[in-house]
């Protein structure tokens, strides 16, 4: 079978959808970290997104806390309840949040103490430049790697239906094993919608 992995921020909604669309095409369990604070590290970030950039380096000391202690698994069970909260249903970007998901994931509650831990930086600058190393560049949330191919993205305004998903899939990896194709975009906004498309007929 294809090996598909996916490389996300927690904080990202696109990375979010984007990850919806592969768990329900039954490819989500290769889920790894990146972090859009390292990224944008240097760089001049307009002030509507500079809370997201902090709350991005300091999720993502948790989660790499997360993966230290329970591994892969750990990482993709706090993703799911952290994502179900924040990113469905529209809770505040808080630590209460953040407590929520350790406890629906059954993991350390002593784990929120790591939010404001510099001591987890270079795990996280670990696991983001991995996912900069797969990609071939710089990118941010998501980057998809097939069989070792890297691309950021599919970038997604709004989860698929299953069969449009099963589609986009096929695409996808047809795409990445097709030698030289390097990119396909076209302008997006957001805000995306986390609410499913319903299958027509």
């Amino acid at each position: 079978m294809t090996n598909v992995e996916l490389y996300v921020d927690p904080v990202c909604p696109f990375a979010w959808v984007t990850s919806r669309w592969l768990q329900a095409a039954d490819r989500g369990s290769g889920l790894r970290q990146m972090s859009l604070a390292v990224l944008n590290e240097g760089r001049d970030v307009d002030p509507a997104h500079r809370t997201k950039i902090d709350w991005s380096r300091r999720l993502g000391r948790v989660f790499a806390a997360a993966t230290a202690d329970g591994g892969p698994d750990a990482f993709r069970e706090l993703y799911e309840a952290f994502g179900g909260l924040v990113h469905d249903a529209a809770q505040e970007l808080a630590d209460t949040a953040l407590k929520e998901s350790l406890s629906a994931s059954n993991l350390n509650p002593a784990l929120v103490e790591t939010l404001d831990d510099p001591g987890w930086d270079d795990a996280v600058r670990a696991t983001h430049r991995r996912s900069q190393d797969a990609l071939g560049g710089s990118g941010g949330s998501p980057i998809i790697v097939v069989d070792g191919k890297g691309f950021f993205g599919p970038v997604l305004t709004r989860i698929p239906n299953r069969d449009d998903g099963a589609e986009l899939l096929n695409a996808v990896l047809s795409a990445a094993s097709t030698p030289g194709f390097a990119v396909l975009q076209r302008p997006y906004q957001g805000p995306p919608s986390t609410t499913r498309e319903e299958n027509n007929g």
